[in-house]
């Protein structure tokens, strides 16, 4: 049997793996067989040495039959979404084709995916005349983000008699995303966020632009009215104006990932809020126009440092989602690496999900929130996530709930602490109120905005 298409085309076994396949049923009558062709030479019976002869070629003629059937079957799989948020369903289209001249026996169609996902599926096709198209379907459901491959199909043929069943693989497999379950939050207005939610209402002449930084040379197609005379006069050449640039609002959202900051496991922890947390409030951000830029303890960030500002919103989301999806706990012992990336940065959006601090890990997030940003810190309480009723929690050196957010608050923080079961529109919505950031300076902007810059 020969099988081709999008899945690609599986390696046919030799006839050693052939017999391999031998079920239940066909071992069954190969070993009857033997023993009565044993007994009929012991006993001298030659008709019980003509019944263990037809039991025994029976299932051999079915390998040998089985294994030469040259089926030519294409097989495709398709996703729908590709991309699936925790919890949400997505549905997986099979379809095959029989691109032989001949038809196909039954057919049994078993596709590989990970126990996480569910049952494996498998389908039974009947008879697929020359040139005929099934299409099947399955949905696949997972509470755990992650990426998960599915794949590859498998074919499985067998006998009429049910003595021998060949089971053939496709080479190619797709990839299955579950990104964290992101939840709307309300629009509100953080003091002293950056361009008021990125309405791109301000303008500035570009300083580090997208577009012209300069004054430039002049090109085909230019506006004769964006000419800079002084320029063109003191390079002998045309040189046209540099254009405004609408100012971008900035944030940067910083996420612990500490293994130590955090405990438990599974899609209730306290981890897993944390990073639905960011999903949620980069795209939240993000459909405001803000540029988001994810940064963990590693002091890795997305996008890098290296990518351009100007990125689609829609490839920004999908950029930060795929990244979030597979963000596993990290062996940093602190937040040093972090206020090293941040240490140079300037004015912005300040967001962080933090686990359990103990004092000096405190304080290095005090000195992350930057002099005239605006911060805003979640606080998980690892004491409430990991109680359970009648466990007393042993103590590892962090510094209480209401002390770690004094220290945070005393460094400019709006900190607020989240327990199991809190819902981040309900705390987004108190943060408007939580006085985050510097008091704004007189005859500054009313609502407490800042200049744009990158966090």
């Amino acid at each position: 049997m020969s099988v081709g298409g999008s899945e690609g085309t599986p390696e046919p076994g030799g006839l050693r793996a052939a017999l391999g396949g031998l079920t239940t049923r066909g071992r069954s009558f190969l070993a009857a067989g033997l023993a009565a062709a044993a007994c009929s030479y012991l006993l001298g019976q030659a008709d019980l040495l003509r019944v263990g002869l037809l039991l025994a070629v029976l299932p051999l003629v079915c390998v040998l039959v089985l294994h030469r059937t040259r089926y030519r079957v294409a097989g495709s799989r398709t996703l729908s979404p590709a991309r699936v948020s925790a919890a949400a369903e997505a549905r997986v289209r099979l379809r095959m084709e029989n691109v032989s001249r001949l038809p196909t026996g039954v057919l049994m169609l078993q596709d590989r995916v990970p126990y996480v996902l569910g049952p494996r599926p498998r389908f039974v096709l009947d008879r697929v005349e020359a040139g005929g198209r099934r299409e099947v379907s399955y949905r696949v459901r997972s509470d755990l983000r992650g990426r998960y491959p599915l794949g590859p199909l498998q074919l499985r043929l067998s006998d009429p008699f049910g003595m021998c069943e060949l089971t053939r693989s496709f080479s190619a497999s797709d990839t299955l995303t579950v990104v964290p379950r992101v939840e709307p939050l309300p629009a509100v207005r953080l003091t002293g966020e950056a361009a008021g939610y990125g309405d791109g209402g301000h303008r500035s002449l570009a300083l580090a632009g997208e577009d012209d930084v300069i004054p430039r040379g002049y090109r085909h197609g230019d506006d004769l009215r964006r000419v800079h005379w002084r320029s063109t006069a003191r390079y002998g050449e045309l040189m046209v104006r540099r254009e405004e640039q609408p100012q971008k609002a900035r944030c940067t959202i910083l996420l612990d990932t500490r293994a130590t900051a955090h405990e438990g496991s599974g899609p209730d922890s306290a981890f897993e809020w944390a990073v639905a947390g960011a999903a949620s409030v980069a795209l939240h951000l993000l459909e405001r126009r803000f540029s988001v830029r994810l940064l963990t303890d590693t002091g890795s960030s997305v996008p890098g440092p290296d990518s351009g500002g100007g990125s689609e919103s829609a490839d920004a989301a999908g950029l930060l989602l795929d990244t979030l999806a597979i963000v596993e706990h990290s062996d940093e012992e602190g937040l040093s690496a972090a206020y090293e990336a941040l240490r140079g940065g300037t004015e912005g959006l300040l967001i962080g999900f933090f686990g359990d601090l103990d004092e000096r890990q405190a304080a290095v997030a005090g000195r992350i929130r930057r002099h005239g940003s605006t911060a805003l810190a979640f606080v998980l309480d690892g004491d409430a996530w990991t109680r359970g009723p009648g466990r007393i929690r042993v103590s590892r050196g962090q510094t209480p709930v209401a002390e770690r957010l004094r220290m945070l608050r005393e460094a400019g923080w709006a900190a607020l602490p989240v327990e199991p079961g809190a819902s981040l529109a309900e705390l987004w919505q108190t943060a408007d109120g939580a006085g985050a950031g510097p008091e704004p300076a007189a005859g500054a902007d009313p609502v407490g905005r800042a200049s744009g810059g990158g966090a």
